[in-house]
């Protein structure tokens, strides 16, 4: 269970005007808040030549020591124990997934530098070409769980800011909707008005530059002399300015997240549209302007930036839609009800959607639309993001490309270590995303991505329960429902494309606990899709579509990496192999695929010494990982879904398992007794590996965890171990066949039928064979 504890690392700071409290700066956290530029540096050529370099290393360095350390070993030695050769057998396989899985790394990261080198930004003005006379639609679904409303409010008011045409914004809570606590009540109210007070706020901008539109389009049909047509737009532009600016100094910033959403989100487009001021501002001083039909297009760009319709849907007001408790079919449950017109029909176990055959008042009509965008709730997307994506899906030649996104980056400035250095291996996996769409291998990120709608429409399944058909577009089969989506979509014929751009950011947990929580879940269900992906290549094949073995490759390791590096390192931590086993040249094997990261992290804006606590971090993690394998191998054999576990969001601080929080000092324990059984005996390779081990898994649990948060969360471990809830007494439902006509529930009788009275009738005899015994 996650226990949500105040520790000194989430002391009081700067409070906001909603009650929130930033967290106390730690030493050794991100000092850096300026993000990265939206655009990548084109890689130079020196760049591009050492990471083909370090491919062609890398598998010389694994041949040269199969050769050179186990077939000499194994050649030299033929009386060897069997020990020693089972050893050198599981010693070759524990290092060959290894380099494999750095292989993959070099491989897609050569993918990314080849994008990034060859990648054009679009230039504005095509954008407000392709988009000037455009009647195509785009919905924004957000889906919310338990989360603060000063989080979801910025990710609304990035959504509400795209300027994109016929844009909705639809929040999907997915809280209870009828709290009992009255600190729980509050929250979800607060988030359920944030819809409808963004909107409120965009109503007068949205209407001023919609008339200024209508006003110019007006003149322009009635063929009024266009003097002063010049000035009155940039009178406009700067208004907007001056609104968002406006808005940008009443922010009040609490943390980091919040300096992003002011600098990036508002003052970013306020910077954008004061641009174009400056542009126009210089045409009107060269006495030119532009043309009346780029003149449209700049009125619209306005008029759209401020338009947005914003909505709250709660699916468990509903008894006909899923109430599985995970994102997906939160999801699901809205988009099997776009398109159509619903009549709300009170019914015994709640309120139920059927298809409206009559307008009535109370009827619900959601509107469909040619794409989706799914954003998590602690996400922020710039200025235009739906624009330059929506282009690529309708650019030559991306008609079966299903879904694109740009993989999130980490917020810049984190208050804390663990966030830090949790970001950096974000923006480590943003790269390599990248060069996955070099390959072929494209996977579905899930914290935002454009989704094609009659993509997923291929995919649907739909499955009866309780008399109601319940739709499924995206399996939530797995904990990692975009991964498996992306196999689906796949097998169907479709394609999936990063943007090669910084557009979207998405928050990093701040804390162990709830980094817990997040990585057991991305641990959980990549070994329960790989059948699928046989499944789609024989479909693929069979299509004689041409499948390559790198894309291949790489799909297989981003699925199935955890569980053989998890266990592969697990290995090396534990077992005391023969020292004849290790060789220089696994170090020299290793270390391009080291130096490769420090060189992408340094990109990133990190630290080229961030490898190192990358190491001690995912030896931390370690049992998160493990954990999250064997729940994949749990629901193999027993057909049981893993339970969804949302990433915890809070200004405190979650605590974590006991058990997370005692291995990774067991893993410090043993690496010394291994120092030590090493030097005895004079293995002095394997002594330096333990010792590094040791030195760097200490390291993380200090900066990472920490010692008193770790003492505290041991405790909370044995107190919730020896805790037991008392047993709610049996209650015994009172036969309906036993209630007076004043008492009995007819409307449930009417709505369920015999299956209920049948049940109560059962028991209505039983009860009555009991006194005709006594």
């Amino acid at each position: 269970m996650n226990q949500q504890v105040s520790v000194p690392e989430s002391a009081v700071g700067a409070s906001s005007t909603s009650g929130t409290v930033s967290r106390r700066r730690q030493w050794g956290s991100e000092k850096r808040s300026e993000p990265l530029s939206i655009v990548h540096p084109a890689p130079s050529r020196r760049k591009v030549a050492l990471g083909r370099l370090a491919i062609v290393v890398t598998i010389l360095g694994w041949v040269a020591y199969v050769v050179s350390t186990i077939l000499r070993e194994l050649a030299e030695n033929p009386s060897a124990s069997f020990r020693f050769q089972l050893e050198a057998v599981f010693y070759l396989v524990v290092v060959t997934f290894l380099t494999f899985s750095a292989l993959m790394y070099l491989l897609a990261r050569q993918g990314a530098l080849y994008r990034f080198r060859d990648h054009r930004r679009v230039p504005r003005g095509e954008l407000d070409r392709h988009f000037a006379r455009y009647d195509e639609s785009i919905t924004v679904l957000v889906p919310s769980y338990a989360e603060e409303p000063e989080v979801v409010r910025a990710t609304l008011w990035s959504a509400a800011l795209q300027e994109f045409p016929n844009l909705r914004v639809t929040l999907l809570l997915d809280d209870p909707p009828f709290p009992t606590d009255p600190g729980v009540l509050a929250r979800l109210e607060a988030t359920r008005a944030l819809a409808a007070e963004i909107e409120g706020r965009l109503l007068e901008p949205s209407m001023r530059f919609t008339s200024a539109l209508s006003a110019y389009q007006e003149r322009l049909a009635s063929d009024t002399p266009a003097s002063g047509e010049l000035p009155r737009l940039i009178a406009e532009y700067e208004a907007a300015a001056v609104w968002l600016e406006t808005m940008a100094e009443n922010e009040t910033v609490g943390d980091h997240v919040d300096e992003f959403f002011v600098d990036l989100v508002l003052m970013g487009l306020a910077r954008e549209l004061r641009l174009t001021v400056l542009a126009l501002t210089a045409a009107d001083a060269q006495h030119a302007a532009p043309d009346p039909d780029r003149m449209v297009e700049l009125y619209v760009r306005l008029a759209r930036i401020f338009t947005a319709s914003m909505n709250t849907f709660e699916r468990k007001l509903y008894a006909s839609l899923s109430h599985e408790a995970n994102k997906a079919m939160n999801l699901n449950a809205y988009i099997s009800l776009m398109g159509g017109r619903w009549h709300k029909e009170k019914a015994a176990n709640g309120v139920v959607l059927r298809p409206a055959t009559e307008h009535h008042v109370d009827d619900l009509e959601i509107p469909d639309s040619t794409y989706l965008l799914t954003l998590d709730a602690d996400s922020l997307l710039l200025r235009d993001y739906c624009l330059r994506l929506v282009h690529l899906l309708e650019s030559p030649g991306n008609e079966r490309v299903a879904v694109t996104q740009t993989p999130y980056s980490s917020f810049r400035g984190a208050p804390t270590r663990i966030e830090r250095v949790a970001g950096a291996t974000t923006d480590i996996q943003h790269i390599l995303h990248q060069g996955m769409t070099y390959y072929g291998a494209t996977f579905w990120v899930g914290a935002n991505a454009v989704i094609r709608k009659r993509a997923i429409e291929d995919i649907v399944e739909v499955e009866s329960v309780g008399g109601f058909d319940i739709k499924t577009y995206i399996q939530d089969r797995t904990v990692i429902e975009d991964t498996e989506s992306s196999v689906d979509l796949g097998t169907h014929g479709w394609t999936l494309v990063n943007y090669p751009e910084r557009l979207s950011y998405s928050a990093t947990p701040p804390d162990f606990g709830s980094l817990v929580v997040q990585r057991r879940r991305w641990a959980n269900g990549g070994l329960l899709i790989l059948p699928k992906l046989w499944n789609q290549m024989r479909e693929r094949k069979h299509r004689r579509e041409r499948i390559l073995a790198r894309e291949i490759l790489l799909r297989v390791n981003y699925m199935a990496s955890i569980a053989w590096a998890s266990f592969g390192l697990l290995f090396l931590l534990g077992y005391p192999y023969d020292s004849r086993l290790l060789s220089p040249l696994v170090f020299i094997t290793a270390l391009p695929y080291f130096l490769a990261m420090g060189s992408d992290l340094r990109d990133c804006g990190h630290r080229f010494s961030d490898i190192f606590r990358i190491y001690g971090f995912n030896i931390v993690l370690l049992p998160v990982n493990l954990a999250g394998v064997l729940k994949s191998v749990q629901q193999a054999f027993t057909g049981e879904k893993i339970p969804f576990v949302r990433t915890p969001k809070v200004k405190d601080r979650t605590a974590a398992p006991a058990l997370y929080v005692v291995v990774p000092f067991l893993i410090v324990a043993y690496s010394l007794f291994t120092v030590w059984r090493d030097v005895v005996s004079e293995n002095w390779g394997n002594a330096a590996f333990a010792l590094l081990n040791a030195l760097l898994a200490f390291y993380a649990i200090r900066a990472y965890i920490g010692l008193k948060n770790s003492a505290v969360d041991m405790v909370l471990g044995v107190l919730n171990w020896l805790h037991v809830a008392p047993r709610e007494p049996r209650q015994q439902p009172s036969p309906v066949i036993d209630k007076a006509p004043e008492e009995a529930d007819w409307e449930a009788i009417l709505y369920h039928g015999d299956r209920r009275l049948n049940r109560d009738m059962r028991q209505g005899n039983d009860r009555r064979r009991r006194i005709s015994v006594r």
